[in-house]
């Protein structure tokens, strides 16, 4: 085995790592609109939507363009050769990329329309702002519609005016978003546009807004719970939490979320396109995983007694659930809890760790119109699109453990100085052997990192890449 390090991720080693992966492959259309069953619908459906883009409670953005705005009270150091170099460059290029960002007018305009644009597809959203940030900013809470396919864009208008309030009401202090799906198709949430979007909204959220980007957050009901499913599994690196209430998975498979806990909730009635039973299914799916790995994947799974399509997953009270989804699903066990169900409080108890200490991806889920190469703090070329890595990082004996991997090629990890000591030597185990290396800190690659998702958390100053070959 040869392991031959080079600067900024040009290393290729040639572990030999086969694996099997299993995927589900159902899909499902989903056409029912959710109610709202404690706000009414507003009045209007039209393309400006009163009731989603203002309120005596919104504030603007930030001023962009201002002298303090622009100017960097941080220095570029000379060269990187301890952490408190790392550091320094990294508030620098943290400065640079916010003036950037604040001082580009398409970025303003964005901002300031609420709507933006990715290849043929424009994502509009309403906002509120409500409370003050604390010292690490604002939570964002994105708040997807039900509604989908439709042969007027009335129907998605409708229910995205209806998402304005439904679950914002819940939210003291935060960021309130309301997407608008980018098409009138069921899958209105996660179009090929829809994921760059959503990184955009992010980004701009954090930018702009003061959002904090380990409190961000998603729910949605219905044509927007199929959103939130199609969305963390691509996606589960931007995300503390997520809320999933009457939707449909559609086959997906939910190995990426070993980081970030999902909240699944349906009403016992509800049949349609057996949401119901695929529901507490999942809820399963989400046990076996978390056996097979030994931990992770956080989960409630509530079936609603007696609720059809509808339930109360945004109210104060308490609602009745089965006591065991599971055991409700296999012998119809009937027994119930009462449950504090509503998604926003669900989501606000979790803090995202951008640096997990064990991460797994499945790159059959990757979205191949986003932008960036990087989960967490791996990265690939986009074009490989299958196997699935596990993969933990131990700072007491500075090494990276390759738990398994099929994944038929090269496989980027990225090194942070709150991971590893970047000074002394670095050890990589795979299943097939390991290898003791040095690396080189680079400011070069803090730099690209930097810009490429746009959070301060995901600054890289170093690297290694191993090549794996499946058998």
């Amino acid at each position: 085995m040869k392991l031959r390090l080079k600067k900024r991720g040009t290393l290729l080693s040639a572990f030999t790592v086969c694996l099997l992966l299993t995927a589900c492959g159902e899909t499902a259309d989903d056409t029912d609109v959710p109610e709202d069953n404690s706000q009414p619908l507003q009045e209007t459906a039209s393309e400006e939507l009163s009731g989603t883009d203002s309120s005596p409670e919104e504030e603007s953005p930030e001023e962009s363009g201002s002298e303090d705005g622009m100017s960097n009270p941080y220095t570029k150091p000379d060269s990187l050769e301890n952490n408190e170099d790392i550091e320094n460059a990294r508030k620098y290029i943290w400065q640079e990329y916010l003036n950037q960002v604040r001082s580009d007018a398409a970025r303003m305009e964005e901002v300031d329309k609420h709507a933006m644009t990715f290849g043929e597809a424009t994502m509009k959203y309403g906002l509120i702002v409500k409370g003050e940030p604390d010292e690490s900013g604002y939570p964002l809470f994105i708040a997807l519609h039900g509604g989908g396919q439709s042969d007027t864009p009335d129907l998605n208008n409708s229910q995205w005016a209806q998402m304005a309030s439904y679950y914002q009401d819940s939210v003291e202090n935060g960021v309130h978003v309301n997407p608008r799906g980018v098409r009138d198709t069921w899958d209105c949430h996660f179009n090929p546009e829809s994921y760059p979007l959503y990184d955009r909204l992010i980004e701009n959220m954090i930018a702009f807004y003061d959002v904090d980007p380990n409190r961000v957050y998603l729910t949605g009901f219905s044509a927007g719970g199929d959103g939130v499913y199609a969305i963390v599994a691509k996606m589960a690196d931007r995300f503390a939490a997520a809320n999933m209430s009457a939707g449909h998975p559609n086959g997906l498979p939910l190995w990426n979320l070993y980081n970030m806990p999902l909240q699944l909730q349906v009403g016992e009635n509800d049949t349609a396109y057996d949401r119901n039973t695929v529901t507490a299914q999942y809820g399963q799916l989400l046990d076996s995983y978390q056996e097979e790995l030994g931990g992770g994947y956080i989960h409630n799974t509530y079936v609603h007694q007696g609720k059809g399509h509808n339930f109360r997953d945004n109210s104060s009270a308490d609602q009745t659930v089965m006591a065991d989804s599971a055991a409700w699903l296999e012998s119809g066990d009937n027994s119930t809890v009462e449950v504090d169900a509503n998604a926003v409080r669900f989501l606000e108890q979790y803090v995202r760790e951008p640096l997990p200490e064990r991460v797994v991806w499945d790159l059959s889920q990757r979205a191949d119109q986003r932008t960036g190469n990087s989960f967490y703090w791996l990265q690939a070329n986009s074009r490989l699109t299958e196997g699935k890595i596990v993969v933990s990082y131990d700072r007491e004996s500075n090494s990276i453990n390759v738990e398994e991997c099929s994944i038929p090629g090269e496989v980027t990890f990225l090194l942070s100085n709150d991971m590893l000591d970047l000074f002394a030597p670095v050890t990589v185990n795979t299943p097939s052997g390991s290898e003791t290396m040095t690396v080189t800190p680079d400011y070069d690659l803090l730099y690209e990192t930097t810009m490429e998702r746009g959070d301060f958390n995901y600054q890289f100053a170093a690297k290694i890449s191993v090549t794996f070959e499946a058998e």
